[in-house]
């Protein structure tokens, strides 16, 4: 078993992080301790779940804490409908960043269906 960095879906949640830390930057002051901080929160769940599921000897704990990584990135997406919301991103932004997610999403989808699949064998 390789480095919890190996994994594709890692690399893309790596990626998503990046992306959101960059762009709360854009954000108003007066957002730090609230949008902000709540986005790049999620944003950076999404990984570290990934690779705390990576250190799980069982594979069934391992896609429990994949569940969760699913759910801060829909917990993101939220996030990025709020910036919208609020004016501080345009819809080309929000759609780019949802399909981040989305696509995201799907690779996670896939990791737990694949340890599911090596829990039964």
């Amino acid at each position: 078993m390789g480095a919890f960095t190996d994994p594709e879906v890692w690399k893309k949640a790596r990626v998503l992080r990046n992306t959101i830390a960059e762009l709360t930057k854009t954000f108003p002051q007066d957002e730090k301790y609230r949008l902000s901080d709540q986005i790049i929160r999620s944003s950076r769940s999404i990984g570290n779940n990934i690779a705390e599921g990576h250190g799980r000897f069982h594979y069934i704990d391992a896609s429990k804490f994949l569940v969760n990584a699913r759910g801060s990135t829909a917990e993101t997406i939220d996030h990025l409908i709020i910036a919208f919301d609020n004016n501080y991103i345009d819809e080309e932004t929000l759609n780019d960043l949802k399909q981040d997610c989305e696509k995201c999403m799907r690779m996670i989808n896939g990791y737990i269906a694949y340890l599911r699949k090596q829990a039964t064998t």
